[in-house]
């Protein structure tokens, strides 16, 4: 099977190739074609990838690695994919200091993916990923996208017109909380297992709030346990008292709606913005990699545990250290990778009972059960997560397949959670409009909305403050 990767030159990709040569995954993939729009970043990429011990953990799998190709020609790339993973960066990260800083200036809290950054970041986003959504559809037909570029669900929502059932959208933040949280009320969750797990939510804005196991729902005992709760990342985030009333636990990405003028003023205090410090952490890397030879490896291993320990810093105000678990890498990626292999019909993918299972990013609608009479009572639910628009892309267990992702019915959520999904939903819907057709007015809507920003002066400052920081964004709006 031949898997390209849309930004090859990324940062992390060298965890999916990791992961690939040794391991579960191993064998899956035969042929690895990197493309990146940076050559220079993907000569970094190759050298680290070339000095990669050939063993994980002194094991060393019978499978040979894959073959690695790199390609700036993103035809060239696309030619022969199965399947295309993107986690691409318009603007690099250059980018996102601009995304963070603008928000920033206007006494806003400045995140990458979350308020007015992930605005700005998707308008950007957006019309490139439907560029290559349209190339492989032209030249790949048959393969599938596993969308990895952020943020990941409105990116997702986009290319769903375009391509279908065949995009499907992933992060690491909802299954690692489920299984963080698993692991501290005393659960192990099997891999691709997610029996017993309810959670729902749009991606970096959803709530564990079913943990089930023998019929009994070990969530409650967990929320009302301090200890239980301090040993894990979400759990520190928010007050204990806070989190049993609410009676679920928040992914991560709520801290900043649940904390928001803490987590803006401790942003504020920093020396730098995360933007500003990864910019100048990968400016003095890269050049480093392409001519280190035998030490690419462990240089760039050395700055992936630096910026995973930098990680939502502004909630770590005690001098909290992260988990080594969250530090050893292996998160997204065997996300993307597990859903591959079922897509491939690999072990996991068969229908039924031991179907992978896995938190993603799918359109809202469920399945049409197979044609019966029912009365309207007793008819069966149509969303995955009910008060949300069948149509609207949410993040929530899934059954993965070798013919798609199948959300799971999950329970409403309560009033609160609702109305705040409800508002984000319309923001995302609005920045989606705006991007792929050009419609400014959506825009200055998509910022003002936001209950991050919730005013139509600032929504309309932020956008030109966008403007200013990416001129090209002035070609993207459609003349009138």
């Amino acid at each position: 099977m031949r898997l390209m990767i849309a930004g090859g030159g990324g940062f992390r990709v060298p965890l999916v190739y990791r992961a690939l040569a040794s391991g579960p995954f191993a064998g899956l993939v035969s042929e690895l074609v990197l493309f990146d729009v940076d050559p220079g970043r993907l000569s970094a990429i190759a050298a680290v990838l070339r000095a990669m011990p050939t063993s994980d953990g002194g094991s060393r799998s019978s499978a040979r690695p894959p073959a690695v190709r790199t390609t700036t020609s993103l035809p060239d790339a696309l030619r022969g994919a199965d399947l295309v993973f993107a986690a691409i960066r318009p603007g690099g990260t250059a980018g996102r200091i601009a995304d963070e800083r603008v928000a920033q200036d206007l006494g806003l809290l400045g995140q990458e993916t979350t308020g007015a950054g992930g605005i700005s970041y998707a308008l950007r986003t957006i019309p490139e990923m439907l560029h290559l959504a349209r190339q492989m559809r032209e030249l790949s037909p048959h393969a599938w996208l596993i969308n990895f570029t952020n943020p990941a669900g409105m990116v997702t929502e986009a290319l769903v017109p375009v391509l279908g059932r065949k995009v499907i959208g992933i992060c690491d933040s909802a299954g690692g909380l489920v299984h963080r949280a698993a692991h501290a009320a005393g659960l192990s969750l099997a891999d691709g297992r997610l029996d017993g797990v309810g959670y729902y939510g749009l991606n970096h804005l959803g709530w564990l709030y079913r943990l089930e196991s023998g019929g009994r729902d070990l969530l409650p005992g967990l929320l009302a346990d301090p200890a239980a709760l301090a040993s894990f990342e979400e759990g520190r985030l928010f007050p204990q008292p806070f989190l049993a009333e609410l009676g679920a636990l928040p992914n991560e990405y709520l801290y900043y709606y649940y904390q928001r003028d803490g987590a803006a003023a401790a942003m504020r205090a920093m020396a730098v913005t995360r933007g500003e410090s990864i910019h100048q952490q990968q400016s003095d890397l890269y050049p480093r990699l392409a001519s280190s030879g035998a030490d690419a490896y462990r240089l760039w291993d050395a700055a992936r545990r630096s910026r995973e320990e930098g990680y939502l810093a502004e909630a770590r105000t005690h001098g909290e250290q992260r988990d080594e678990a969250d530090l050893a890498g292996g998160g997204y990626e065997r996300v993307a990778l597990a859903v591959m292999r079922a897509l491939a019909g690999g072990p996991g993918a068969s229908s039924g009972e031991r179907a992978t299972q896995l938190i993603l990013n799918t359109p809202n609608t469920l399945p049409t059960p197979p044609a019966q009479a029912t009365t309207p009572a007793s008819a069966p639910p149509t969303r995955a997560i009910p008060g949300l628009p069948a149509d609207a892309v949410v993040e929530v267990p899934c059954t993965v397949t070798p013919d798609g992702a199948v959300p799971l019915p999950q329970s409403e959520p309560g009033p609160q959670q609702l109305a705040l999904l409800r508002r984000v939903k319309e923001v995302e819907q609005l920045t989606v409009r705006a991007a792929t057709l050009g419609d400014r007015a959506a825009a200055v809507d998509a910022f003002s909305r936001h209950p991050l920003v919730d005013s139509a002066q600032l929504g309309a400052a932020l956008l030109a403050g966008y403007e200013r920081a990416f001129p090209a964004l002035g070609a993207l709006w459609r003349q009138e």
